[in-house]
């Protein structure tokens, strides 16, 4: 078992998030803009039509966790296993319904201190310090997020249907990109309470550069499919090199 200090407190690998909640959009956007963006991660867009792939707005409330509680909102792009030889929309829909699906952390606003520097010190994300206002509670969730006093983004999303077989275990492998070195790390995820439903979600883009940036994609007006969920375990360990 490995052990990171951080702050001058030591963090033990798996880091375990035992209570969390969450509510996600996601967006299509032209590959093409997208994949700009990403360029230096060496990673690729999936795509799930062609010329069309997936941007995935989400604000997680960590409630109990090794890391301490937190806010967080996360601006990611669906991309390919970095170790899958497909390059085709095909073989992308392939890998979406087998759950194989990559997710690359673009951005990563918090509100803690020591989030921010496990964050970015043990597994590479971009995390920035921000202001949060979040409503996971009620039947429609809310969320808005700003920096320096400027509007990163503003999103509520919808109560959707709840989904069967909610409560199983899933993995994913997120990808970060920090001071030129690409990594991804295997999550573990136990999600409960899951419901989710197509559209359903407003979103206010401010003036923010991450508001521009997001702006750039021209996101629809209509979200592909929104989710809350209202009970999340997480474990997660040491993030390896692509």
């Amino acid at each position: 078992m490995t052990s990171h200090q951080v702050l001058g407190k030591q963090v033990a690998m798996p880091v375990e998030i035992r209570a969390a909640s969450a509510f996600t959009a996601m967006y299509s956007v032209p590959t093409a803009a997208a994949q700009s963006l990403i360029d230096d991660t060496g990673l690729e867009i999936m795509q799930f039509r062609p010329g069309r792939g997936v941007c995935v707005l989400v604000f997680v409330d960590y409630v109990d966790g090794d890391l301490g509680p937190y806010n967080e909102f996360g601006v990611s792009f669906l991309v390919r296993d970095h170790r899958a030889a497909g390059t085709s929309v095909p073989q992308d829909l392939k890998a979406l319904a087998r759950g194989r699906a990559g997710a690359l952390i673009h951005h990563l606003p918090v509100d803690g201190d020591f989030t921010l520097a496990a964050g970015r010190g043990i597994w590479g994300f971009p995390k920035v310090l921000a202001h949060f206002d979040v409503d996971h509670s009620g039947s429609v969730k809310r969320g808005s997020v700003s920096q320096g006093g400027r509007l990163i983004a503003q999103l509520s999303v919808k109560q959707g249907i709840p989904v069967p077989g909610s409560g199983a275990s899933t993995s994913l492998a997120a990808y970060s990109h920090l001071d030129g070195l690409t990594r991804f790390t295997t999550w573990d995820m136990s999600p409960t309470g899951v419901r989710s439903r197509p559209g359903g979600a407003e979103l206010k883009l401010g003036s923010h550069p991450i508001a521009d940036e997001l702006r750039s994609l021209g996101l629809p007006k209509r979200a592909l499919l929104t989710s809350s969920i209202s009970e999340l375990k997480m474990t997660f360990g040491d993030a390896q090199p692509v």
